[in-house]
């Protein structure tokens, strides 16, 4: 063999070798703890992932409740803009992803609140579950779940953004904040059954909601 034949092979098997580490994205990631805070440090990203910046903000009568940051390695599934609205809160979870190194430096833009569009959804007024609600912007969902808070089981019910129903989101969704999350289309079609227990403002467990790993 010879030498230039030697030296391609080289070459190639080298290539081969440092090809995935030359090609894995280098982000910033800040896992925000349950007061908003985070340190930030840097990480080596695996493959096909972006790097990304989260941000889920909470709103109860006008007021905002939570404003929480964060920034990580993030498949394509996650970089999304969702809400879920449950009358007396409504969470908007809204994201921004690149895929160069280091470009995930700024936050997630402010989601805001949107018009309502038309649709209606049952929703949950202490053990009451008759009440209607307005669903805005593309919450294009009605959707049930149960969350477990204070020791009890607690129902809550309203609007949710299509991508929050999706298998891939709920099933992320659902094993962070402990729930089974049931969707539906339709106007009012999540059953107008009544609960035995008291509504809870249901915004801590949606602080969970940063959905990066």
């Amino acid at each position: 063999m010879s030498d230039r034949s030697t030296m391609q092979n080289l070459v190639l098997i080298l290539g081969i070798v440092l090809l995935p580490r030359a090609c894995a994205l280098k982000c910033y990631e800040c896992i925000p703890d349950l007061s908003g805070s985070c340190a930030q440090t840097t990480k080596e990203c695996p493959s096909n992932t972006q790097c990304g910046s989260v941000r889920v903000t909470s709103y109860a009568g006008g007021s905002k409740l939570v404003d929480i940051k964060g920034k990580s390695c993030a498949a394509a599934e996650e970089c999304v803009q969702a809400s879920i609205n449950f009358g007396v809160s409504q969470t908007l979870l809204t994201s921004k992803c690149c895929t160069s190194d280091l470009c995930n430096s700024q936050d997630a833009p402010e989601g805001s609140i949107s018009s309502p569009n038309g649709k209606k959804c049952f929703q949950c007024d202490g053990n009451d579950c008759t009440k209607t609600l307005n669903c805005n912007g593309d919450e294009d969902h009605c959707i049930s779940t149960r969350v477990t808070s204070g020791g009890q089981k607690v129902t809550v019910k309203g609007c949710a953004s299509k991508v929050v129903c999706s298998s891939t989101q709920s099933a992320q969704i659902a094993g962070i904040i402990g729930t089974e999350i049931s969707c539906c289309q339709g106007d009012l079609c999540n059953s107008a059954i009544s609960t035995t227990a008291g509504l809870l403002l249901f915004v801590t467990p949606l602080i969970s909601l940063v959905l990066f790993s």
